[in-house]
């Protein structure tokens, strides 16, 4: 069988990278005597996946990570064992048995991530934050009712121009953060801090220092419809 997990990751830890994460859990799971499958051959290895790796800087309340099973564990067992090895900053939320299928691992049907951005006093610290300028909040709608909005993003091999309008599914502002919800996947990808920049930019305001805190990862319904992947 095959398990969903969904942690949070908080604190200090957001200055952990992905690979050590990825290490830590690997560390994690024979701490907590989860029965977790390995591959074969010479150099075998535990089978796990992360949904969208989180970047550093970046706290999160949901991040998921998909393991394959050699024996049926009950969620709240397997929950309760891995919240006991857990460091501060990670805390488990959820186990739940997922299909099997290679086509519903949450590498492949992520599609959609949700941002909460805050505005900073400085960049020594993401605890001094400040309300949102009432002149961004209005400009919002006028960022995006834009016919497009070009920026160049870097890739591993390049730098482009890309429309990333189309990309921006969501966004909107109260007096404490900016709202985004964004495409996420293998396919089309975009972080939060290069639609910051281009905002920033749109507006004329020169950069600001942020922290991201990742709400949730979404996968797309048949309907069209975006739900969190621990809702599938």
């Amino acid at each position: 069988m095959k398990a969903r997990i969904k942690f949070r990751k908080y604190g200090v830890l957001k200055f952990i990278g992905h690979l050590d994460v990825m290490r830590f859990f690997q560390k994690a799971m024979r701490r907590a005597d989860i029965p977790i499958a390995f591959t074969g051959g010479y150099s075998p290895h535990m089978i796990m996946s992360f949904a969208q790796p989180l970047g550093v800087g970046i706290t999160s309340e949901g991040e998921y990570l998909d393991i394959e099973l050699t024996e049926s564990i009950s969620s709240k067992e397997a929950v309760t064992r891995l919240n006991q090895v857990m460091v501060p900053g990670i805390d488990i939320v959820s186990f739940v048995e997922i299909s099997e299928d290679k086509k519903a691992g949450g590498m492949t049907i992520t599609a959609a991530s949700d941002y909460r951005v805050y505005l900073l006093e400085s960049s020594h610290c993401t605890d001094a934050r400040i309300p949102i300028p009432e002149k961004w909040r209005g400009s919002i709608p006028h960022f995006l009712g834009e016919n497009q909005i070009i920026v160049w993003k870097k890739t591993k091999k390049s730098e482009k121009e890309v429309d990333i309008l189309p990309l921006i599914y969501k966004m909107y502002s109260d007096q404490d953060s900016i709202y985004l919800l964004l495409a996420t996947g293998s396919e089309q990808n975009l972080k939060p801090d290069l639609v910051m920049e281009a905002f920033l930019n749109y507006i004329g305001e020169p950069s600001r220092p942020f922290h991201y805190h990742r709400l949730d990862i979404h996968a797309r319904k048949e309907d069209g419809t975006l739900v969190p992947l621990s809702e599938i």
